[in-house]
């Protein structure tokens, strides 16, 4: 379990410290928020992708606390050890905002101005949670973990660019999100609505994958 718990820290702090420096850099290299976004969005790709491949054995790679708070209800991990998990991520996501904002020399408390509000960015995180749920159940029910590192990173790099919230769909990395005034990061105003559109939308992907995974098996 210790190993499980590092593991979940760890990728979340990489995770969260990718997003955030990236999106510092993306800042400081152009003023072109479209060069900016894009900038944001490979590194977050490749870190993710990355991260799964690597960590995946030991802890699973869920760094996000709605792919937890689903594996529980679907009896794939204890209460207990889905708390632990969900507090490594937050921790992580943390320390890892924290950090970013140090390289670039910013205050490692930075507090975030950029308010997201609105009912289209909660259709975005909605559509962009339930999908990334949608794709891990498809990948944990048919076996194909091998591919979990190439299909989960492709929809949140290809959700970065089509929903207008640019595609959080994660509670930990969301919070995090709120201490770094760079250009990915979130109000702490905005942060309690997006977490709860993103736990609408991973209830939707499981109901998704139940429905048509389930019919594919038939």
């Amino acid at each position: 379990m210790t190993r499980k718990l590092l593991s979940e820290f760890i990728g979340t702090l990489v995770l969260v410290m990718t997003v955030v420096g990236s999106g510092a850099m993306a800042q400081n290299l152009s003023k072109d928020t479209g060069v900016q976004l894009l900038i944001n969005a490979l590194a977050t790709v490749f870190a993710l992708g990355l991260l799964i491949q690597i960590l995946g054995e030991i802890s699973g790679a869920h760094f996000n606390p709605v792919v937890t708070l689903i594996a529980y209800m679907k009896k794939r991990i204890e209460l207990t050890s889905g708390v632990l998990y969900i507090f490594a991520q937050f921790s992580g996501g943390f320390l890892g905002a924290l950090i970013a904002n140090v390289m670039f020399g910013h205050p490692a408390i930075f507090l975030s101005t950029h308010v997201r509000s609105g009912w289209r960015l909660g259709l975005s995180e909605i559509i962009a949670t339930a999908f990334l749920i949608f794709i891990i159940e498809y990948v944990v029910r048919t076996d194909r973990g091998s591919l979990a590192p190439v299909l989960i990173p492709a929809w949140i790099g290809a959700a970065y660019f089509f929903t207008s919230s640019t595609s959080f769909a994660n509670p930990a990395v969301t919070f995090a999100r709120g201490f770094s005034n760079t250009f990915s990061g979130i109000a702490p105003s905005s942060i309690g609505g997006f977490v709860v559109f993103q736990i609408i939308g991973s209830l939707l992907g499981l109901l998704l994958a139940s429905v048509l995974i389930q019919s594919k098996r038939r």
